[in-house]
């Protein structure tokens, strides 16, 4: 992919699942990566896993935590020299069940990290690096952001509204920052393992391509978006779904 080697990206919630695999990618097309998590061993043994300290550096931390994302965003200036690249991937569904019995304390923390904590890394790296130098971000939603999601609907409200924010970002930002976004269905992370394991074959018979997502077909998109091979897109959401939009449901 063009205009990838050399550059530095940050890929938040990175450990494991479709951020790794969106880092994963990215050293493989020659860039370097910083990558938050949680939790410090994950995220240690996944810097490992990207190829070392040459290529991959780990900061752990919440996403909601501002002090956090200063953090990575200085770390990956002073250790690369650049910030041109960001996924934001950090999600959260502590939430299963009715609109109406929903706990709103639940819902407004859903709201903080997978929506105000991805504006709060965009504001970061725009300050510190991408509004003198210019640079490409991905949001990670999700199929729930642009079709109804039962039993997990402010987790989809969330990612509808990472949507909308990834649209008017692409329109402030540019010409010299693009933004876009993509939205997966179900893909075979840790993170969704209530969706599939044990029935893979049942949850995957009404796909078109009678399969669930790796975190492959993600990585490489999100790599595609942030390359220069994309570079006339921008405010765009790509979903990437096996088809299963085809059939009505998820």
């Amino acid at each position: 992919m063009k205009g990838l080697a050399g550059k530095t990206a940050i890929v938040t919630g990175a450990s494991r699942g479709i951020g790794f695999g969106a880092a994963q990618r990215l050293v493989e097309e020659g860039a370097r990566v910083v990558i938050t998590a949680r939790k410090p061993e994950p995220l240690a043994e996944a810097v490992a896993a990207l190829g070392g300290p040459d290529v991959a550096l780990g900061i752990p931390g919440n996403a909601g935590d501002a002090d956090h994302r200063r953090e990575v965003v200085a770390a990956a200036v002073e250790t690369f020299g650049s910030i041109d690249l960001l996924v934001n991937n950090t999600g959260i569904n502590p939430a299963f069940g009715l609109l109406t019995e929903l706990d709103l304390d639940a819902a407004r923390k859903i709201m903080d990290v997978n929506v105000v904590a991805a504006l709060g890394f965009v504001q970061e790296a725009h300050r510190a690096w991408m509004k003198e130098h210019g640079g490409s971000i991905v949001n990670v939603s999700s199929l729930g952001g642009v079709r109804v999601a039962p039993f997990i609907a402010f987790y989809g409200a969330s990612k509808a509204a990472l949507i909308s924010l990834t649209e008017s970002l692409a329109q402030e930002l540019g010409p010299d920052i693009r933004v876009n976004a993509v939205a997966p269905a179900v893909v075979k992370t840790k993170f969704a393992e209530a969706l599939y394991v044990g029935r893979e074959e049942e949850a995957a018979a009404n796909y078109p391509l009678k399969r669930l997502g790796e975190i492959e077909d993600i990585g490489s998109l999100i790599a595609f978006l942030l390359s220069d091979d994309a570079a006339w897109l921008t405010g765009q959401t790509v979903v990437a779904d096996g088809g299963i939009s085809l059939q009505g449901q998820h």
